[in-house]
C-alpha cells in the first residue's frame, strides 16, 4: 500500500464511512492514477477535468458513475491532500432523473422458472421479495433471518443505518428449503471459493445478467432492477409512500417518490378531469365547414 492511499484510506475511515464507500473511493482514485500513469500527487485541477470528460464521451458512463468518480477524486485532494482549487475548477454534473428500470411480474416469473441453480434462485427471490441492494443482500448472515418475529435484520445498510424490513412468509419457506441444501453456518449467501466470506458483488451481478439472458429478458438484468420491481408492484398494490421508503431504507421521501412515475397502475386509476365535462359528442357524419 502506497503512502498516498494508506492516509487516504485512514481518513475514510475516520469519517465513519461504510465499508462499501472505502472500496469505492480508493478503487476510483486508483483507475485515475493508472490512467495517467502518475501519483495523484503530481496530478491537478486540468488531469481531474480530463479525466471525467474521458469518462463521460469515451467510456459513455452514466451521470451517476461521474459524479461517484468526481467525489472520490474530490475526497482525495481536499480531504487527503489538502487542496483548496478542486470545487471552484472541476464542475459539477447536472443530475438529470431518469425513471427507473422497470420489470414486470411475468419477467420475474420467466427469470426464476428459467434459473435451476437453487442458490442463483433464492438470491433473485430475495432480492425481489425484500428490495434490498446488492451489498445489503451479499451481507445478509444466517442469524438476521429471524423467522420468529417475521423479519429481516439489514445490518449493512447504505448509509450505515441498520433496519428491519418483514420477511415474507412465502420467501422464508423457499429459504427454508435452500437452507437444507446448502447448510449455511455464518453468511445466507457464501462464496463458493471463500467459505468464510460473503459471495461477491460482481458474482450476484453475473448471476441475475445471465438469468435474464437465459429467460429471454431483452435488456441487461442487474440486482437494482428487482428493487425496483418489488417498489413499484408494491405501489401498484396499494401501499403507501411511506412504507415503501422504510422498505427501501431512503432518508429522503422524495428518492422513494421517484417510483410514481412508473407506476402505471397508480396513474391509470386516476380519473383525467375531461372525462367530468359534459360535452355534446362529435358526430363525423356532419360537416360544418371546417378544414380537414
Amino acid at each position: 500500500m502506497t503512502p498516498l492511499r494508506k492516509r487516504m484510506t485512514e481518513e475514510l475511515h475516520l469519517r465513519n464511512l461504510s465499508v462499501t464507500t472505502v472500496l469505492t473511493y480508493v478503487r476510483s482514485v486508483e483507475r485515475f492514477a493508472k490512467h495517467f500513469r502518475q501519483s495523484p500527487e503530481q496530478l491537478g485541477a486540468e488531469h481531474v477535468r480530463d479525466y471525467l470528460l474521458y469518462l463521460k464521451n469515451v467510456r459513455k458512463v452514466q451521470t451517476n458513475t461521474i459524479l461517484v468518480n468526481r467525489s472520490a477524486l474530490r475526497f482525495l485532494y481536499v480531504n487527503t491532500l489538502k487542496q483548496t482549487w478542486f470545487d471552484d475548477q472541476v464542475p459539477m454534473p447536472k443530475r438529470r432523473p431518469g425513471l427507473p428500470g422497470q420489470l414486470t411480474a411475468e419477467e420475474i416469473t420467466r427469470i426464476l422458472d428459467h434459473t435451476n441453480n437453487l442458490k442463483h434462485w433464492t438470491i433473485i427471490a430475495t432480492f425481489y421479495a425484500t428490495a434490498l441492494r446488492c451489498d445489503e443482500l451479499r451481507n445478509l448472515k444466517v442469524c438476521d433471518i429471524d423467522s420468529k418475529r417475521m423479519v429481516i435484520f439489514v445490518r449493512q445498510a447504505k448509509g450505515g443505518v441498520p433496519r428491519e424490513i418483514p420477511l415474507s412468509p412465502v420467501l422464508l419457506e423457499r429459504l427454508r428449503v435452500y437452507f437444507r441444501w446448502r447448510r449455511p453456518t455464518d453468511w445466507l449467501f457464501p462464496s463458493k471459493q471463500r467459505q468464510d466470506s460473503p459471495l461477491e458483488d460482481a458474482s450476484i451481478r453475473v448471476l441475475c445478467r445471465t438469468a435474464g439472458h437465459r429467460a429471454g429478458i431483452g435488456r441487461r438484468v442487474h440486482p437494482h432492477l428487482f428493487r425496483h420491481a418489488c417498489a413499484t408492484h408494491m405501489l401498484d398494490a396499494g401501499a403507501d409512500l411511506r412504507t415503501i421508503q422504510v422498505l427501501l431504507g431512503h432518508g429522503d421521501i422524495r428518492t422513494t417518490a421517484k417510483y410514481l412515475r412508473v407506476s402505471i397502475q397508480r396513474l391509470q386509476s386516476i380519473q383525467s378531469p375531461f372525462d367530468t365535462l359534459n360535452v355534446r359528442p362529435l358526430d363525423q357524419s356532419k360537416d360544418d365547414g371546417r378544414q380537414k
